[in-house]
């Protein structure tokens, strides 16, 4: 499980997440979702140890996330699928993080044939692939070491349509066998087809936050049938006022 308390973190005098908490729970896809600037990458940076909170906690299974003995064993990352290493083949990006988890060779193979990648798009090097290919390899990474959290920031940019089914149904499958699922993204489409639960961030607090289900629910005819993107508008358009 992903628990977020109290968390805030402040640059100077500008406050970027601000008393931030929520949980994220085994079995569930949890949305994140917020306009621009509204916090969700401040916090998914300080729940995965590459920022710091000015002050709360952001921990995964108890524990934050530098204190964890193998994190790639336990959580499955991917932040930003351009930051890959331009001058590894594919298969060289998978092999090296193998290796550094202790992984079965095979690891890779199994990784390779779930996210798509041909033999021929594997042995080709990073620079040369489409940020969809990308997305996938990424995504091959974060499952590497078997863990029971993803957390997944836009991870279907770059993806068409199939790319996208694909994505889904990989996710639904993930929380479905028990894993937790932390999931930011712009597509709203996307997020209520897929998501359980609902994190809403504006100008770096919670405006919302529960069961998807129960926010339309409780929004009814102020969303005028519009769904969670009318949802998501009033919310944001609302705190931002």
């Amino acid at each position: 499980m992903i628990a977020v308390d109290a968390l805030t973190r402040r640059y100077g005098g500008f406050t970027a997440v601000d008393d931030v908490s929520f949980t994220a729970r085994p079995g569930r896809v949890t949305g994140f979702l917020g306009p621009n600037g509204a916090g969700k990458s401040t916090t998914l940076r300080i729940l995965v140890g590459l920022s710091t909170a000015t002050s709360g906690t952001a921990t995964v299974g108890g524990r934050r996330y530098v204190d964890l003995p193998d994190p790639g064993r336990e959580v499955g990352v991917l932040l930003d699928a351009s930051a890959q290493h331009v001058g590894r083949t594919g298969r060289e990006t998978l092999t090296i993080a193998q290796r550094t988890m202790g992984l079965p060779r095979d690891r890779v193979e199994e990784m390779l044939a779930l996210v798509g990648l041909t033999p021929q798009e594997s042995s080709r090097r990073v620079r040369d692939y489409s940020l969809g290919m990308r997305q996938r390899l990424g995504i091959g990474t974060a499952l590497l070491g078997d863990p029971a959290v993803l957390v997944l920031d836009e991870p279907a940019n770059g993806l068409d349509p199939g790319g996208i089914r694909w994505m889904r149904g990989l996710l639904r499958d993930f929380a479905d066998r028990g894993g937790t699922v932390l999931l930011s993204s712009h597509l709203i489409h996307e997020i209520e087809v897929v998501a359980d639960d609902l994190v809403v961030l504006a100008r770096g607090r919670v405006v919302a936050r529960g069961p998807k289900a129960d926010l339309l629910r409780a929004a009814g005819p102020a969303a005028g049938g519009g769904g969670l993107e009318q949802l998501f508008l009033d919310l944001t358009e609302g705190a931002l006022a």
